[in-house]
């Protein structure tokens, strides 16, 4: 049997800290959470691999390294909106540096979310359903938003929970030209920029607007 605490051990130091992460915190949080836990048990012993995993529902986790990247770039504090929670990984790491709100529009991932936290003891991290696209306003104004996967585009309905100077990071775009890209919320204003290049499963729901030419 894997030992997974050895696993995550070598994510940490061989994906996490060789990308350039440095935030003490953040590190901490990815090596205190059990990765297995989150990915369905057949494929437990793959789930510290360089790789987005599938967890089911059309939707996966996105790289250990990607994900610390965001993290890192979003300085997270105060509140945090994840949108598209999956099975609740994201949510897990988070939690260690911020009250988070997890967002999942898949009833059944969405369950297993509520569970895996419950389980870990995840006692500032809540768990809602709904579309992904309207984000979560009922408890706005957020400090962070994070989109766990990639979009085509990023809707204004989402921005506009943003407190001024708070962060909204995702990967945006279709591979291969896909990056990570970082929103920043200023006199009520949004304005994002590319910080690095990246891929991760897609969120549903985010496609571009077709546009028709005559």
């Amino acid at each position: 049997m894997l030992d997974f605490a050895a696993a995550r051990r070598m994510m940490v130091d061989c994906q996490v800290r060789t990308s350039d992460v440095t935030d003490l915190r953040l590190i901490a949080a990815m090596q205190a959470v059990p990765r297995e836990r989150f990915v369905p048990k057949a494929s437990a012993d793959l789930a510290y691999l360089d790789a987005d995993l599938p967890v089911g529902a059309g939707r996966g986790l996105m790289k250990p390294m990607v994900l610390a990247k965001l993290l890192q770039a979003a300085e997270i504090g105060g509140t945090v909106l994840v949108v598209g929670c999956a099975t609740g990984y994201s949510a897990a790491v988070i939690q260690h540096l911020a009250a988070v709100v997890a967002l999942e529009q898949d009833p059944g991932l969405a369950q297993l979310a509520k569970d895996n936290l419950q389980a870990l003891g995840a006692n500032n991290t809540t768990v809602v359903t709904g579309p992904l696209i309207g984000g979560w306003p009922a408890v706005a104004p957020y400090d962070v938003i994070l989109l766990d996967g990639a979009v085509e585009d990023v809707p204004q309905a989402l921005l506009r929970q943003l407190k001024e100077g708070g962060r909204l990071l995702g990967v945006v775009g279709r591979p291969p030209l896909s990056k990570a890209v970082l929103f920043r919320s200023t006199g009520g204003e949004s304005s994002g920029r590319p910080i690095f290049d990246a891929t991760a499963p897609a969120l549903p729901g985010f496609a571009k607007p077709a546009v028709f030419v005559f």
